[in-house]
This record gives C-alpha cells, sequence and structure tokens, in this order.
C-alpha cells in the first residue's frame, strides 16, 4: 500500500476523531464521576470538531487514497455529517437518562464515538478490506453498549443474542467476500466491478459469494429473513443505547448497501435485484405485521424499523442513480424520524420509570399539549401522512419503482404502508383521547426540551418544505 502526505489532509476528519476519542478514553480514567460532564462536553466537542472538518473540507470531486482502500465524495460526506449530526443529538437526549440510572460513564461516550468512526470508515470503504474493518468496529462498539446496563438480565440476554448473531452474519459476510476475492482476483470494488462486467468470474462461485454477502448486508440492515435481533436488542438495551442503534448506524448500513452493490457489483444487478425485492417485500410485510400486535412501543419501533428497512431497499433495487438517490433521502429521513421518536421515550422517562409501554402515552396531551403535538408529528410522519417528511420519502422511493417497471413492487408498499399506518395513528388516538394513567409531571432539562423541539418542527418544516433536502440527495449522487 502506497501512502502519500496529501492523503493525511483527505483522512484528517477520521484521523482527528481517533485522536481525540482516544484522549478521552484515557483522561476519562481520571475524571472523578461527580465532574462526569466534562466527558459529556469533550465527546460533544469531538463530533462537532469532526463536522467543522467535514464542512470546510466538503468533497468537490472523488478522491481515491491509500492504493484504492479510502474514498472520499460528496455521497460519503453528505452521509457522514448526518452520521455526526445524529450522534450528537443522540448523546445529548441519553445524557439525564443515563445519569438517572447511574449509568452515566465515560464507557457509553467513548463506545458511541468509536461506533461514529466505524460508521465513517464504512462510508468511505473503498475495498472489502475497509468495509469489514469500519463494520466490525462499529459492531463491537454496539454489541459492548447493549450491556451498559450490567444488572439488567433483559441487556445481558439481548447484547449475547446480538453478539451470537452478528458474528455469525460477519461470517458469513466475510466468507462470501473472500469468494468474491478469489473469482476476481482484487480486494478493491472498482477492480471487482470492472471484472464482473468484463464477465471474468465463474458464475458458480459467483453465485455464492453474492448470496453469503447478502446475508451479511441483511443482517445489519435487519431486514428479514435477517431480523430476529432487532426486537430483542431494541427492548432489552437501555432506551439510550436503543435510540444509538437505531439512528446513525442505519446510515451506515445504507452506505455498506450502496459501496457493495451499487459500486462493486453493478454487473451482476439483475441477480442480487432479485434477492432485494423479496427482502423488500417480506420485510414491509412482516415488520407492519408484527408492530400492529406490540404493546411495548421499543418492540414496536424494532418492528417499524424492519418495515422501513423493506422500503429504503426499494429504491437500491431499481439500480438507477435516481433510485439510490431516493433511497438516500429514505434513509436521511428515516434516521430524522427515529431519532426524535425514540429521544421522546427518554423524554417521558424518569428515575424508576420507563416510558416504553402504549398505555403510558394515555392522555398526554392533559399532560403536555405541546409535546403531544410534536409526538403527533412524529407518528404522523413515520405513517406516511402527507405533508409530513415521511410521505415524501416513501413516494419518490415508490415513484422510482414504477419507473423501473415494478408497478406491482409499488402497489405492494402502499398496500403495507396503509397497514403500518395503523399502529402510529394508534398512539395518536392513545394521547388525545384516553384519559391518563400517569400525572407526574415532565421536568427534562433544557437543552432537550429545545433538541427535542427542534427535531420535530424539522420533520414537519421538510415535509412542507422538501425540495431542499431532496435535491441535496440527488446532486450528492447524480453524476
Amino acid at each position: 500500500m502506497t501512502f502519500e502526505l496529501s492523503d493525511l489532509l483527505t483522512l484528517l476528519p477520521e484521523t482527528v476523531l481517533l485522536g481525540i476519542t482516544c484522549a478521552i478514553l484515557i483522561a476519562d480514567l481520571f475524571i472523578p464521576q461527580r465532574s462526569r460532564m466534562v466527558t459529556y462536553l469533550m465527546v460533544q466537542t469531538a463530533l462537532v470538531v469532526t463536522l467543522l472538518l467535514l464542512l470546510t473540507s466538503f468533497a468537490g470531486e472523488r478522491q481515491v487514497i491509500l492504493s484504492g482502500t479510502f474514498v472520499r465524495d460528496t455521497v460519503g460526506d453528505v452521509l457522514k455529517i448526518a452520521v455526526l449530526l445524529a450522534a450528537f443529538v443522540t448523546f445529548l437526549y441519553a445524557r439525564d437518562y443515563l445519569r438517572a440510572r447511574n449509568m452515566f460513564r465515560g464507557e457509553y461516550y467513548v463506545l458511541g464515538l468509536f461506533g461514529v468512526l466505524g460508521m465513517m470508515i464504512l462510508i468511505s470503504a473503498h475495498s472489502l478490506l475497509t468495509i469489514y474493518l469500519g463494520l466490525e468496529l462499529l459492531s463491537l462498539s454496539m454489541y459492548a453498549m447493549v450491556v451498559l446496563q450490567r444488572d439488567s438480565s433483559l441487556a445481558s440476554e439481548a447484547a449475547m443474542k446480538y453478539f451470537v448473531l452478528g458474528a455469525i452474519a460477519s461470517g458469513m459476510l466475510l466468507y462470501g467476500m473472500s469468494l468474491l476475492y478469489g473469482v476476481t482476483g482484487s480486494l478493491d470494488l472498482a477492480a471487482i466491478a470492472e471484472a464482473l462486467q468484463a464477465g471474468r468470474a465463474p458464475g458458480v462461485i459467483l453465485s455464492f459469494g453474492l448470496v453469503f454477502i447478502l446475508i451479511g448486508v441483511g443482517f445489519k440492515l435487519g431486514a428479514v429473513p435477517f431480523h430476529m435481533w432487532i426486537p430483542d436488542v431494541y427492548h432489552g438495551a437501555p432506551t439510550a443505547v436503543t435510540l444509538y442503534i437505531g439512528g446513525a448506524p442505519k446510515i451506515a448500513a445504507f452506505a455498506m448497501l450502496l459501496r457493495l452493490l451499487v459500486e462493486g457489483m453493478p454487473g451482476l444487478h439483475e441477480h442480487w435485484q432479485a434477492i432485494l425485492v423479496v427482502l423488500a417485500v417480506l420485510s414491509m410485510a412482516l415488520g407492519n405485521v408484527l408492530a400492529i400486535a406490540q404493546t411495548n412501543i421499543k418492540r414496536m419501533f424494532a418492528y417499524s424499523t424492519i418495515s422501513h428497512v423493506g422500503f429504503l431497499i426499494l429504491g437500491v433495487l431499481t439500480g438507477t442513480d435516481s433510485g439510490v438517490a431516493s433511497s438516500l433521502f429514505y434513509t436521511l429521513t428515516y434516521v430524522l424520524m427515529a431519532v426524535a421518536g425514540f429521544g421522546m421515550i427518554l423524554f417521558l422517562s424518569r428515575q424508576g420509570f420507563e416510558a416504553d409501554e402504549l398505555d403510558d402515552y394515555k392522555g398526554l396531551n392533559q399532560r403536555s399539549p405541546w409535546y403531544a403535538a410534536l409526538m403527533l408529528v412524529i407518528m404522523f410522519s413515520m405513517a406516511g401522512v402527507p405533508p409530513f417528511l415521511g410521505f415524501w420519502a416513501k413516494l419518490v422511493v415508490l415513484e422510482q419503482v414504477v419507473a423501473a417497471g415494478m408497478t406491482w413492487l409499488a402497489v405492494v408498499g402502499v398496500v403495507f404502508s396503509i397497514i403500518g399506518a395503523f399502529y402510529y395513528l394508534r398512539i395518536v388516538k392513545l394521547m388525545y383521547f384516553d384519559a391518563p394513567e400517569d400525572t407526574s409531571p415532565l421536568n427534562p432539562n433544557v437543552e432537550m426540551r429545545m433538541a427535542l423541539s427542534l427535531n420535530s418542527l424539522a420533520i414537519l418544516y421538510l415535509g412542507v418544505f422538501p425540495g431542499g433536502l431532496l435535491a441535496l440527495c440527488q446532486s450528492a449522487i447524480l453524476p
């Protein structure tokens, strides 16, 4: 591998984040528990500094460095900015929740930063090796975060399931990559794409490699039938960790799908398209139907995530630039909604009480009309009700599916979207038409009140004016 001095400038955001994270890891050993706020402020500063470095060096043209293992391009920078913003808001929402449960320790934030670094590496991966490196850095961080609440048997069980299933999926992915390397002779995604386009790879071995790779990708996305970990992990993990897992990592999972399939294997489009169609239909069907039966809102959001993954896949399987841009738009929209949704759970929780049952939302309008209205915006957007942002996300994806000649698939998406609207609107009914079972006052910190309000209002604003975000996604993907 060759390394040039100019590569340091391209790698500066990742390098600075790694350096600051290591410094925080060491400094946290000497910070007393009563001064833990210092760790939190250092972590948020690290995210802000990395974000500023990305913005000041926003990629104008595509740069491939480190002998083809790392790429810096516009879509990568857009995704990284979204990851950093989502992580910043996640850490802000989680602070009081962690403090009330004696979990306000440096481990959560340091592991979270290492996970963010893994996401950024995965987003800029231009080699099978880099993809695996970023994926494992992210996965190992999340495995440890799930079990941070050491006295919770539910969290321990969830962490064990997540680790075992994640290790199996990683093994499948690695085996598929080894087969792909064996038939193409390269780890570089551009070289792999060239070899596949030229037809130099044996068909049978290539098919096996593609299947194993899609199994690994399907697990990381949480698509059916590789979804088994999502409900248990979302339910068993502390809500602050569920918020982290349900937000920014979905952006990295989309990036992995983009790099591996759209950039690395465009010559096999008709093969991976057929598999993705099956994954999308099963995810939309199972996710929406099973979510109806849930009484725990974290498990409901888990099955909701599975259904949203199905819609996310729809744009990618078209294989067109416009389709990928629509999936990018859907991914950013989903993360914005998911962070707000889990943030509302944290907002209503307090010491000794987890607001994770649907009955906990009864009569919220009587307790706080403003935050009931914000939750209404979030639920309507997730349900795809116009003019909220979620409606436009689903619309642009379905438009690309129709444009690709798969009208029947778009009809399936509409049907399951209508089914899915039921469990979102059920929460609205509980908030506005049922008497409250809990009348305790809501007293979160001012920062969380402001952040949650801005988060929810952004969903409303971007729903009324979606053109700017959609244009950004299209400019990032379209040549």
